[in-house]
């Protein structure tokens, strides 16, 4: 798997950088600290922000960090295997709409609201501070 020069001289010296471990041996995945990912690896949130998608290919490595005493992880994927998003069909669109339009209607008065009813009261917020009845 990929190797990251700077940590590689790193370990050189002396100095062993927490959760690196590019041969997998000690996490089961190549493993990389957090901010040392090497080119060519991204997250599932790179992935979108660059208009793709794994398409169906295993993790290819992995990130391990702590964060308040826990140990994190973000999976890795090859960019070069990854797909373009689906772009949703027409009909998907128009339920979607549909469903949304739902949430903004009133269960009481019946009107479409510029933002979506809250579950806890189910109506809009005129009608549960009594002014829409």
């Amino acid at each position: 798997m990929s190797r990251v020069a700077y940590l590689d001289d790193l370990r050189g010296k002396g100095i062993h950088a927490t959760y690196y471990d590019p041969e997998g041996q000690r996490y089961g995945l190549p493993t990389y600290p957090y901010h040392w990912a090497p080119d060519g690896l991204l997250t599932m949130r790179q992935l979108r922000s660059r208009g793709l998608r794994p398409g169906g290919q295993d993790i290819a490595a992995q990130i391990l960090w702590r964060h308040r005493s826990q140990r994190r992880v973000a999976y890795l994927y090859r960019a070069d295997l990854s797909k373009p998003k689906r772009q949703a069909t027409p009909a998907q669109l128009a339920a979607i709409a549909k469903a949304l339009r739902a949430r903004r209607t009133c269960s009481i008065c019946g009107t479409e609201k510029d933002y979506c009813i809250p579950l806890s009261t189910g109506e809009c917020n005129d009608c549960a501070s009594g002014h829409g009845r």
